[in-house]
């Protein structure tokens, strides 16, 4: 298997769009590129640790590309927002990819330079690319929070 780590903003509708793809054999939610060891959700709220939610995600290469989970990533949020996604406001929303080999950085930067030169960008992608660090699985009522409750989403209106 190999593993991929995506941030996005809240993570509970990262994890749900990443579910859904054909190839993705098991997610987790947590945080990853702060500076605190150990950190909780309080911590992480703060906006003082530093690290992003995120979504780390197990796959079968065979069965799904990087690129395409790179699809799904960028259009499961919005990258031209620095630190926000919707209502939710702070680094902790950053939009990121955190890398685990060379192969996912020229693949992330390639789509993210795509993606920037594409008519329908709104912006800048600020979407940052980052080696992957160690990645702190969350509590456990954050994880497949969704589908716990029979949403698909969190998308209000």
């Amino acid at each position: 298997m190999s593993v991929a780590t995506f941030a996005a903003g809240c993570f509970w509708g990262v994890e749900a769009a990443f579910r859904a793809v054909d190839g993705v054999t098991a997610t987790a939610v947590g945080y990853i590129g702060g500076a605190t060891d150990r950190p909780t959700y309080e911590d992480v709220c703060s906006g003082q640790t530093g690290h992003a939610e995120a979504v780390e995600i197990q796959f079968d290469a065979d069965r799904v590309s990087y690129e395409k989970l790179l699809d799904v990533f960028f259009a499961c949020h919005d990258p031209t927002t620095l630190n926000r996604q919707g209502p939710d406001v702070g680094t902790q929303y950053r939009s990121a990819v955190f890398y685990h080999d060379a192969v996912q950085q020229a693949a992330a930067a390639e789509a993210k330079q795509k993606l920037e030169g594409e008519e329908r960008s709104s912006g800048s992608i600020v979407t940052e690319i980052s080696p992957a660090a160690t990645f702190f699985r969350a509590e456990e009522y954050h994880q497949q929070y969704l589908e716990k409750r029979g949403q698909s989403s969190c998308r209000l209106g």
